[in-house]
């Protein structure tokens, strides 16, 4: 008996394996397009499955189409936002350190005679010498008088001029914290950072001075940069495994080393190798601190500081004593330069300088050291930018001579600090921030309001300038108020978002406004270029000119719009036949006898007075004081 055949299974018509395609469900059309949910091309790929042999005709191939995401252009609300974050933050490095440069005339007794330094090396083509009046001046190292004698030479001579390499040297500096911050941090860190450090009242100050701090500040800023790359600060996930030598980072630190050498003299490795040690010391990383002992380094900055030292030690044997001994180390441990002031006068300094965001300061102080205190714990990049703020103000309030400027280099770090603190802010109650801010920011409201107020018959000097002021604050708790109005609540990430960053724009305003109407907060020019015209329209000869009772300032800044030095009324000019005095009547004058005879001078613009002297004569209006000592305010 035959067994049943079995049916033949029909084959396909064509030898290709039957093809299945299988699609994976697409995302609802209902996803606007740019976002991560967009519209998915499929791309087809055939699969074998398992029971069939490799290389059989009869393999069944699977198709299953695999998902790409398509790459689409950024959405314009984040291309907007870049846009808008950028001109904020240009127009802000702009208005705080480049705008009205040349507003007010040299004040107070540094700015005028650096700027006759300056002007006398383009003039004279010495360049190492310093000469204050024709004879050698060694307060000061040259890095400032090389870049405004330039700028002089550049764009001639004036007050922008001469304060320009100032308003350089802290956009540097701002710009190279700023590749430190993205390095550390990240972005939103940058963002803040080139928002907030050049809007604090230091910066805009000392930006506009033409003085040797913000160059000291701002090459010492991008030498301790180079030193957190060097330290390996800046490594991430990028960095190869095996350490490299950052050959250009050695030779930019000892480059810029040297010339904060040349800023202002050897404070520069004090500070830098002071906050090195602590860091090391905290860290316990002494032998990446050893790092900055690299011949590279050592090479660099020998090349940049030394030439000069050599060359004017060469020319003048008296500039090691006069420039080491007394400008230095006497101005630290004598009181002999009358700058004395307590160990806490940098506290109250330095609250002035961080102004309008002290109290951002304040909070993010407290904040980390309770967290420190909770965790024992800070990462190596906080140690280090504490060590380098904290050592600066350190530094120099243990020194007999104490003045404002001396710490500024420890703004940079404490700006850095601030920045970061506002956008890792994590495990705490942000309402409680808001709440300060908005206490802080009512404080700055309260000066305009008491002399508007209830002090509007109370005699206050001059009116202008305390009314200007109290406006300035006022826009200060402006900017405060709208950083507290804007902040983000605690379940959101990041604290400040974009639309906060408009608390700028109070103290741009505020900057603007201070720079238009400065001139008219005094009752007179405070410096001695008003003073200058009127003599020059009065052909009065300076050489038969004596300076009487003057604030040095402006006799300093006398001599510079004179382009010549007026010498003191004293036993030795007491021939002089013409006495300008901001005192009437000849009053504190010596020697006498003499009579004084008023010239026309325009006391109201001036504060001066001008004075013929009639030799010999009486003492007849010479007031109760006529026979004191002259002395300088």
């Amino acid at each position: 008996m035959k067994e049943p055949t079995k049916p033949r299974s029909k084959k396909p018509r064509s030898r290709r394996a039957a093809q299945v395609s299988v699609t994976e469900p697409t995302k609802p059309k209902s996803e606007k397009p740019g976002s991560s949910r967009d519209a998915q091309v499929s791309v087809t790929e055939p699969i074998k499955p398992k029971s069939e042999k490799p290389g059989s005709s009869r393999a069944a191939q699977i198709f299953v189409t695999e998902p790409i995401t398509p790459k689409f252009r950024e959405p314009r609300s984040r291309r907007a936002a870049q846009i808008a974050w950028g001109v904020l933050i240009g127009a802000t490095l702009y208005v705080c350190y480049f705008s009205h440069l040349g507003v007010l005339g040299f004040s107070g007794p540094d700015e005028p005679r650096y700027a006759w330094i300056a002007r006398s090396m383009m003039e004279t083509h010495d360049w190492v010498t310093p000469q204050l009046y024709g004879k050698p001046w060694f307060e000061k190292p040259p890095l400032f008088y090389w870049g405004a004698g330039l700028c002089f030479k550049w764009f001639g001579v004036s007050e922008a001029a001469a304060r320009f390499p100032s308003a350089l040297s802290a956009l540097l500096a701002t710009l190279a914290l700023a590749w430190l911050a993205l390095r550390l941090y990240g972005a939103e860190t940058v963002r803040w950072l080139l928002l907030l450090l050049p809007t604090t009242v230091g910066m805009i100050g000392f930006s506009h001075a033409a003085a040797t701090d913000m160059p000291f500040s701002g090459t010492f800023t991008i030498a301790m940069v180079c030193a957190a790359e060097i330290l390996g600060l800046t490594r991430n996930e990028n960095t190869p495994i095996l350490p490299r030598t950052p050959w250009r980072a050695l030779i930019l630190f000892g480059f810029f080393l040297g010339m904060a050498v040349l800023a202002k003299g050897p404070a520069a490795v004090i500070l830098c190798g002071g906050a090195v040690f602590f860091w090391a010391w905290l860290t316990k990383r002494r032998n990446e601190a050893l790092r900055l002992f690299h011949p590279a380094a050592i090479v660099a900055f020998l090349a940049t500081a030394l030439p000069w030292y050599v060359l004017c030690a060469r020319r003048n044997p008296d500039f090691l004593r006069v420039f080491l001994i007394e400008h230095n180390f006497k101005r630290y441990l004598t009181p002999e330069f009358q700058h004395l002031q307590p160990f806490w006068f940098y506290l109250p300094v330095l609250l002035i300088a961080l102004l309008p965001w002290a109290a951002l300061f304040l909070w993010s102080t407290v904040h980390g050291v309770i967290r420190l205190l909770r965790t024992r714990f800070a990462d190596e990049s906080t140690w280090f930018l504490t060590c380098w703020a904290a050592f600066c103000v350190l530094f120099f309030s243990l020194s007999r001579s104490k003045l404002p400027g001396y710490i500024l280099p420890a703004l940079p770090a404490i700006a850095l600090i601030l920045s970061h603190s506002l956008t890792a802010m994590e495990k705490i109650p942000r309402w409680l921030l808001r709440a300060a801010l908005w206490l802080f920011s009512l404080s700055l409201f309260v000066p305009l309001a008491f002399i508007e107020l209830f002090a509007r018959d109370v005699p206050r000097g001059n009116g202008k300038l305390v009314t200007g002021v109290c406006i300035i604050v006022a826009l200060m708790g402006t900017a405060n108020l709208f950083l507290a109005l804007f902040g983000r609540p605690a379940r959101e990430k990041g604290l400040f978002p974009l639309h906060a960053a408009v608390c700028v724009l109070p103290i741009l305003f505020s900057a603007m406004l201070a720079y238009f109407i400065a001139p008219s907060f005094f009752k007179f020019d405070p410096s001695g270029k008003t003073l200058a015209r009127e003599l020059q329209m009065r052909d009065i000869p300076l050489n038969k000119l004596a300076v009487g009772w003057m604030s040095r300032g402006q006799h300093y800044s006398l001599n510079f719009y004179l382009h010549q030095e007026i010498k003191d009324w004293n036993q030795e000019n007491f021939t002089k036949e013409y006495v300008l005095t901001d005192m009437p009547r000849c009053r504190n004058l010596s020697p006498i006898p003499f009579a004084c005879e008023p010239l026309p001078f325009n006391e109201q613009a001036t504060g001066a007075f001008l004075y013929h002297i009639l030799m010999p004569g009486s003492v007849q209006g010479l007031g109760n004081s006529g026979g004191q000592t002259q002395k300088k305010e």
